[in-house]
């Protein structure tokens, strides 16, 4: 029987359900090596059911998408506070040694403090031969409100763990900002203290026009 890999950073791994499907037994591996961002390396069966789809939350759609004049100025802010974040292991499917080693999750956030609002997204994740390695990329969509202005926008996270060093980039998709955070840019970094999860966002966002002056 092949166990989970330890859990580094004071992570306890996640519990490791079997599945059986007729003679076939397909067990969801799940290890918690983290990633100082609080989302954790998972070989898990790969699939691709679309649970977290871009585009399915309604909150998105319904905020509509204005475009920055090029020469509008920009001010610059840093937002921080806290997240929780649920991970959900997708259904297995497939065998063999590879597939082992690949993972996919869905990814539920709930965002507090000068970032307000939830999100939803997808991991792909990918165990290396040797243990404390491993690698992921994500997507997620956040909608809420920043600074006072409300709208929606994708980071990409890519990170990797080389023999438990990790390295982690995580980045606004170039114009993927809507509504009053159309033009939004930056990169967020992650902490993990006393199991509690904590974000920075380094952030650039167009000026909001001003108000017209009242007349008379």
């Amino acid at each position: 029987m092949r166990r989970n890999p330890p859990a580094p950073f004071g992570l306890r791994a996640a519990p490791v359900p079997v599945v059986r499907k007729g003679t076939t037994m397909t067990r969801l591996r799940t290890a918690a090596l983290a990633v100082a961002l609080g989302l954790v390396l998972v070989p898990v069966h790969p699939t691709y059911a679309q649970t977290g789809a871009a585009g399915s939350s309604p909150a998105a759609e319904e905020i509509p998408m204005t475009e920055p004049s090029p020469d509008a100025a920009r001010s610059e802010a840093t937002a921080e506070g806290t997240f929780d974040v649920q991970l959900t292991p997708q259904p297995a499917e497939g065998e063999g040694e590879g597939a082992a080693n690949l993972g996919r999750m869905t990814i539920d956030k709930t965002f507090h403090g000068d970032l307000e609002g939830t999100s939803k997204g997808q991991m792909l994740s990918a165990m290396g031969e040797v243990q404390g390695s491993a690698g992921y990329v994500a997507i997620e969509r956040v909608t809420g409100t920043l600074g006072g202005r409300s709208g929606s926008f994708v980071l990409q996270h890519s990170a990797t763990m080389d023999r438990g060093a990790p390295h982690l980039v995580i980045t606004v998709v170039p114009d993927s900002g809507s509504g009053e955070l159309t033009g939004l840019s930056g990169e967020m970094g992650i902490e993990i203290e006393d199991g509690k999860h904590f974000y920075r966002f380094d952030y650039s966002l167009p000026d909001a026009p001003a108000a017209d002056s009242p007349e008379g």
